[in-house]
């Protein structure tokens, strides 16, 4: 099934049960973003929220889409259920109660059946989120504690843990980029050419890859050093030299 397909038979399968007031399109469907390789993120109101028994509402609407391969239930967070079929359509439900939707807003939702008007009690737009200090604060310690292993790695010849911390320096230098750029509709990492600048893109791709070697190891350490902590002094308000 192609993913039209998918959201048509999901809504079909659970519109007339009972108890269900509602299902949406969320992420990229629900802001119109979406491309071909999307996932499809669904968010059901349920009158009893996340039950054992929406769950298997839910199990046999997806059923109905494909053969299940992949089925985590509530394991990540308490509402939330992926799936993946064997076409490899991957879908995401947040089960929620009525007024669990108030977190919503109707600028990244599309209604598939609204029994109660959910919708239009839903801000226009969802209020513009600053960076979160607490978290900023974590991140920009943890690439220094991660920085500061080098030494460990390469005095105990650990060329393959060093090159463990380039990818983990890696990840958090995305992540500060993602937080300068400030796009709307972030959605998640697999869209990060939308999220990054040309400008950010091509330092990234110019930094050296991790190879399991001394020199290349230090290299790509401080190269990746280079690159994080005077953006980490911009966002502090202040500068740091290299």
């Amino acid at each position: 099934m192609d993913h039209a397909q998918v959201i048509q038979t999901v809504s079909d399968a659970t519109r007339e049960v009972d108890g269900l007031r509602g299902l949406f399109l969320s992420g990229s469907y629900g802001n119109g973003c979406a491309d071909a390789y999307s996932d499809i993120d669904f968010i059901l109101v349920a009158e009893e929220g996340a039950t054992d028994r929406m769950a298997q509402v839910w199990r046999e609407a997806i059923e109905q889409s494909g053969e299940i391969v992949l089925w985590w239930d509530r394991m990540t967070v308490p509402v939330l259920i992926n799936a993946i079929t064997a076409d490899w359509v991957r879908t995401d439900v947040i089960i929620l109660k009525p007024d669990q939707m108030k977190a919503h807003s109707r600028d990244r939702l599309k209604p598939l059946f609204d029994r109660d008007g959910i919708l239009g009690t839903l801000p226009e737009a969802a209020a513009s989120t600053r960076p979160n200090p607490k978290k900023a604060l974590y991140q920009f310690e943890e690439f220094i504690r991660i920085l500061g292993l080098l030494h460990l790695a390469v005095g105990r010849e650990e060329y393959i843990n060093g090159v463990l911390g380039v990818f983990h320096l890696r990840n958090l230098l995305v992540e500060l980029m993602i937080e300068e750029t400030g796009a709307p509709n972030r959605g998640g990492v697999l869209h990060l050419n939308r999220l990054i600048t040309d400008e950010q893109k091509a330092l990234l791709t110019a930094l050296p890859p991790p190879v399991a070697e001394r020199e290349a190891m230090i290299e790509a350490h401080l190269a990746y050093a280079r690159a994080y902590l005077p953006s980490t002094g911009a966002q502090a308000g202040g500068s740091v030299g290299d």
